[in-house]
């Protein structure tokens, strides 16, 4: 039976609860390399909660120093193709100043690691995340439109560097396929501790949605099946429908069924939480859509002409140039679009959904 903490916490008092995750999921830390895996889509504001909140990762940052680790990394690999995104993502979301000297940009060296051949026989992985001792990854709260919500799994993504992440979007090529996918990442260096900033979480067309929602937690774990279905049921989303959790549970890395789990904290669902299109609870579980899911060319990326200033982002960040400007706006070709989501995650505006 795995454990999940809820803590009430605020920014200003996090320390508090992640003093108590450390309390009931204790790690041995002195003398040993220690990675802090913030999520760093993109450069943004803090007060866009696109990001891990600086005040959570300073106060993670604060309790293992005072743990006498032999040193300390705080990394991510940002963005979908490009390396240069990593200081500027740290640095403009207030995430440099809170790792307290000891960022490092992850994505300049990296090791070749036997991966799943379905996709890619070989990934580069950064080289701290695999020398690490412990890695401590610190997801946000979010949604996302490809895999429902984003948490303790999807947060691995981000061990991978540069334009691989691209190139395994193209080769999972739906939806289905990449919610298998991240499971095979995530298994590549499983995480020691979770601990989710959900003081602040996002709603709607996730994981760079301006809508936002005051939570008012931390969560903590050790498993990251456990967690993410503890994440999912407070969106109000059935975690048995989750295609990565469904994987998950399969290859034995633990249990979503919370009967199953023990929750330390207060868990209830979050009133009138927006899931993203094609994401709630009925649309999962309904055969129609979920065949839609299967296929890569069923809906398309488009601008909100409201928001899109036509600055060409996601024609730059598409891994299979499904996206042009042949006007003032983007415009995403059908039949070579796969649905990815690259273009939305990357908007500096916001104004990329499916439609």
């Amino acid at each position: 039976m795995s454990k999940v903490m809820i803590h009430p916490a605020t920014y200003e008092n996090v320390r508090q609860a992640v003093d108590r995750a450390f309390e009931i999921f204790p790690l041995t830390i002195e003398g040993k390399k220690v990675l802090l895996k913030p999520n760093v889509l993109r450069a943004s504001e803090s007060h866009e909660a696109i990001v891990t909140n600086p005040a959570v990762l300073a106060a993670v940052v604060e309790k293992v120093e005072s743990m006498k680790p032999a040193s300390i990394v705080v990394g991510d690999n940002p963005g979908v193709v490009s390396y240069g995104a990593n200081e500027e993502s740290f640095t403009r979301t207030g995430l440099m100043k809170a790792a307290k000297g000891y960022y490092q940009n992850i994505g300049t060296d990296a090791q070749p690691v036997n991966f799943n051949p379905e996709y890619m026989s070989v990934v580069s992985v950064s080289q701290a995340i695999m020398e690490a001792d412990i890695v401590i990854s610190l997801p946000k709260f979010k949604t996302h439109g490809l895999t429902v919500m984003t948490g303790a799994i999807k947060n691995s993504y981000g061990f991978l560097p540069g334009a691989q992440k691209a190139r395994l979007h193209k080769a999972a090529g739906s939806p289905a396929r990449f919610h298998d996918m991240i499971v095979d990442v995530f298994q590549i260096r499983i995480p020691d501790l979770f601990i989710v900033d959900a003081v602040v979480g996002m709603e709607g067309n996730g994981p760079a949605s301006p809508e936002l929602r005051d939570i008012g937690v931390v969560l903590a774990s050790d498993n990251a099946v456990a967690l993410d279905a503890t994440i999912a049921t407070m969106m109000g989303c059935d975690p048995a429908k989750l295609g990565f959790l469904q994987k998950a549970r399969a290859v034995g890395l633990g249990d979503f069924d919370l009967d199953h789990n023990e929750i330390m904290g207060e868990l209830k669902p979050i009133p009138n939480f927006k899931l993203p299109p094609l994401g709630g609870e009925a649309n999962i579980g309904n055969p129609s859509i979920q065949a839609l899911l299967t296929k890569p060319t069923t809906l398309r990326p488009q601008a909100d002409q409201e928001r899109c200033t036509g600055c060409g982002a996601c024609v730059e960040q598409c891994p299979v140039s499904a996206l042009s400007m042949s006007g003032q706006f983007p415009e995403a070709d059908p039949e070579i679009c796969i649905r990815c989501f690259c273009c939305q995650e990357m908007c500096p505006e916001k104004a990329m959904a499916l439609v």
